[in-house]
């Protein structure tokens, strides 16, 4: 009789009705304790980001916020719906295809036992649903470390640009570089390394672009050509622009695109889950798809920079200082650069969701399950996420982050955020002004409205802006600063002149 009340003791399932008071609320305070611990930490970070103006930083931050959020009620739709998604009784026969593992386990919960007296099977059981909810916290966890990693390695590569970029303000660097100095586009450090036998045929310059993307990714020669042509096509010539920070300004604003989720990169994870069920032997193809992906948009980036040389070269054959390249969208697929910037974000995705689906099955099902039945399976998941890991964050992200640089179009992120908030608050103020007056003249005085603007004043020290009186016949120049991701300008007639912006000497308005 004791063993059997012994035997009943020890399988009766603890309720909160049986569970001490004090063992709630300690395993409560513990819980909500770290959950205030981590919104702290987030809080001083986000405090950090803004005390140091990076409000690309910040964008990235809220966009993990919400990445984690969206999980969560994902999670906690899933606690609350489990037992009506087990009572979703489907045909055995339809329930029985596409699956992981061939030997199916058996479960005593209610749900699937009122199914299985009915001749069908439950649509996910209350076991898979808890497991379901662990996949998803795996993947919340590593899309945003992988990202992390990702922009660290190649911001730790990018590093030495710095040194690049302090070497055009030395007089080695403009006297190698002097205007007045005419040479023949083969004869340039860029011509001799881009205006190969190769150079003019397709057939042969992808493979050899292909090639080119491993090393070196980016050469100090692709370096200051580029950022030549970048500066002579947006501002004016000579002009001691900070190239490199700019670029750094870029990245981080796309690492806050990349860093978050969208509706078609959750679509196509959606797809991957399906494909793991084993007639479709993943294995042997849908580790490879980051990869592919990667290397392709790695071999465009670097066609991007020879057909850059070729329409240079096919325009003149004599330059005078640095070949100068000019940035523009023809250049890119479809042309829109930021449509790579959505392939790299597939691409990070899509890689952090097979390693963290691979860890999730390692800890879940252990290392051998029937998820990875064979030892090829486990060596190409593992090899795999680590190699496009270190291609992504070592090779194809510097490259992306100067190449992309090339488009038509100048990004708001040219300005330093002082100035830009600046310019806006002036313009602002400006039109209000302008407003005030109520004068019945047809094309009201800009440089009127700037003497009487009282945040015209109120500017960041570290820049000036200085116009020329205009004469009577010339135009007006305008340049509008928004949240877009372009600055428009328009060309006056006869040109103004604009004084420095922080980092850089004038301003030529495209």
């Amino acid at each position: 009789m004791a063993g059997d009340e012994e035997t009943t003791t020890t399988t009766t399932t603890a309720t909160l009705e049986t569970t001490s008071t004090w063992a709630v609320a300690s395993v409560c305070f513990i819980l909500i304790a770290l959950s205030i611990l981590i919104e702290h930490a987030l809080h001083l970070l986000a405090k950090y980001f803004n005390k140091k103006r990076r409000s690309s930083l910040i964008h990235a931050l809220n966009n993990v916020k919400s990445e984690l959020m969206l999980l969560g009620f994902v999670s906690l739709l899933l606690t609350v719906c489990q037992k009506s998604i087990a009572k979703i009784c489907i045909p055995r026969s339809v329930g029985e295809t596409f699956l992981p593992c061939k030997t199916l386990t058996e479960s005593d919960s209610e749900e699937e036992t009122k199914c299985e007296e009915q001749g069908k099977m439950s649509l996910l059981s209350r076991q898979g649903v808890e497991e379901l909810q662990y996949l998803i916290f795996v993947l919340a966890f590593f899309h945003s470390l992988y990202c992390v990693l990702t922009f660290g390695l190649g911001m730790a590569k990018m590093k030495k640009w710095e040194s690049w970029e302090a070497e055009t303000r030395t007089l080695e660097y403009q006297f190698t570089n002097d205007p007045r100095r005419f040479r023949l586009i083969h004869q340039t450090s860029f011509g001799k390394q881009h205006l190969r036998y190769w150079s003019e045929h397709r057939i042969l310059r992808w493979p050899a672009c292909f090639i080119r993307q491993f090393y070196p990714s980016v050469s100090k020669v692709d370096y200051f050509t580029l950022r030549h042509g970048f500066i002579m096509a947006h501002f004016a010539e000579g002009s001691n622009y900070d190239f490199q920070k700019y670029i750094k300004r870029a990245l981080e604003k796309d690492f806050g695109v990349v860093v978050g989720g969208s509706f078609w990169v959750w679509s196509f994870s959606m797809l991957f889950v399906f494909f793991n069920a084993q007639v479709f032997y993943n294995y042997l193809w849908l580790p490879f798809i980051p990869l592919v992906m990667l290397l392709l948009v790695g071999t465009k980036l670097q066609g991007i920079i020879t057909k850059m040389c070729l329409d240079s070269h096919d325009k003149a054959l004599v330059v005078r200082g640095t070949l100068l390249v000019r940035p523009s969208d023809h250049f890119f697929w479809f042309g829109k650069p930021e449509l790579l910037l959505h392939l790299m974000h597939f691409i990070l995705f899509q890689n952090s969701f097979q390693l963290a689906f691979f860890i999730w099955t390692w800890y879940k099902f252990g290392f051998r399950s029937c998820f990875h039945d064979t030892t090829e399976d486990i060596v190409i998941r593992l090899v795999m996420g680590v190699l496009v890991q270190l291609l992504c964050g070592y090779v194809t992200l510097p490259l992306y982050a100067l190449v992309t640089q090339m488009g038509t179009s100048m990004r708001t992120i040219v300005f330093t955020e002082g100035v830009v908030e600046g310019l806006n608050r002036w313009r602002r103020k400006a039109k209000k002004n302008i407003a005030r007056r109520n004068n019945h003249s047809a094309r009201p005085s800009l440089d009127a409205s700037l003497d009487n603007s009282p945040s015209f004043n109120t500017l960041d020290t570290s820049f000036s802006v200085d116009l020329d009186q205009p004469s009577s016949d010339a135009g007006y120049l305008t340049v509008e600063i928004s949240d877009e991701e372009t600055v428009a300008t328009k060309r006056p007639e006869p040109r103004q002149k604009l004084g420095s912006f922080e980092g850089f000497d004038s301003c030529k308005t495209s």
